[in-house]
């Protein structure tokens, strides 16, 4: 790939992902950026039917020649019978482990009029402005797991949470840069009164700490972490924590925005490297119909310019038209309105 290119991978997935997909594809388009190459691959549902795998070999072929993927949702109730390797859901934690996708950043804003369809208070919402950064790589999710059959009879499963300091001490590092970015605030969660993984987690954090002396570290155990994202958000700028802990906390800040249907997210190697995802799931109950607001795939777009390819610019002008968008009464079924993808779609493109 020549150094002017800006090759990208699209891989729209399954359910609405096509659809929401299409409309940051657009968006892209619409800025006329010098270089760029888009570049479908098949994966989820959609890859196995095609090819038999949800992440087939031609598929990771693509990503591995592009610099980032623009992602849409995986997920196919009709596959569930599948055995686990085979399910759609494999082809995201497939390319995160052939990637080296380990941070996940979401963050967490409410737009500007949006404050009274959030289920918290509109002063207490109207205050978030947060990021998330999650490992992806480790803890439970990814440790050994099994079932077994105890001495008496009873069946069990078993997963193993853990991480290496070395894992820790990464994540770490894209929390700190993150916060020297932002409002030089960061909270790290974990369970340490309770989990020796969290305390080596908690311990390498303050070794880490030690490189950032202009970044505010303070410590949150995840129970009150989720507490307090409800009673008063507007406290956090930066959260850096855990696989499990992160999945949770994330999906419980995006509701308090208002609407999973806004918000974007990116899986981060080391270096540009990213995959950049709406979080909302392929939603088949109304996938065809044009329902499906495509906001949160329009801003992971900004998102895979700002941190793979460098364009502040360029993401902030998505960010502004879609803010300005929602601020001229564009709402999906999400929100409470009545346009469709494509209007919204055409409400962000006039904006922009």
């Amino acid at each position: 790939m020549s150094a002017d290119a800006m090759r990208i991978a699209v891989f729209a997935g399954d359910g609405i992902g096509p659809e929401v997909t299409a409309e940051a594809v657009r968006v892209l388009q619409a800025l006329d950026l010098p270089g760029l190459e888009l570049v479908e691959g098949d994966v989820g549902g959609a890859a196995y039917r095609k090819h038999g795998h949800p992440l087939p070999p031609e598929t990771l072929e693509i990503a591995r020649s592009c610099g980032a993927i623009l992602f849409g949702a995986v997920g196919d109730f009709s596959l569930d019978h599948l055995e686990r390797r085979l399910r759609p859901e494999q082809a995201v934690l497939g390319l995160r482990k052939e990637l080296g996708l380990f941070a996940n950043l979401r963050p967490a804003t409410v737009f500007k009029g949006l404050e009274d369809l959030t289920t918290l208070r509109p002063e207490v919402a109207a205050k978030i402005d947060l990021l998330i950064v999650r490992e992806l790589n480790g803890d439970v999710y990814f440790g050994e797991k099994g079932t077994r059959t105890l001495d008496d009879g009873r069946r069990q499963g078993w997963d193993m949470m853990s991480y290496a300091e070395d894992e820790v001490r990464r994540i770490a590092h894209t929390g700190f840069k993150a916060a020297m970015g932002r409002s030089k605030k960061l909270c790290s969660v974990d369970k340490a009164n309770v989990l020796e993984t969290s305390q080596l987690w908690r311990d390498v954090v303050i070794e880490v700490a030690r490189e950032y002396p202009e970044v505010e570290l303070s410590h949150m155990y995840v129970d009150n972490a989720a507490m307090q994202l409800v009673k008063n958000p507007g406290q956090f700028d930066v959260i850096v924590t855990g696989n499990l802990f992160g999945d949770i906390l994330s999906d419980q800040a995006s509701m308090c925005v208002g609407s999973i249907g806004l918000l974007a997210s990116a899986s981060l190697a080391e270096g540009t490297y990213g995959l950049y995802e709406p979080i909302h799931g392929s939603a088949p109950d109304i996938a065809g119909q044009g329902l499906a607001n495509p906001m949160a795939t329009i801003l992971s777009a900004a998102m895979l310019l700002r941190h793979s390819f460098g364009l502040e610019d360029q993401a902030a002008r998505i960010e502004a038209a879609v803010g300005k968008a929602l601020a001229q009464g564009v709402r999906g079924g999400d929100l409470g309105g009545t346009d469709g993808t494509r209007a919204i779609g055409d409400a962000v493109l006039a904006a922009l």
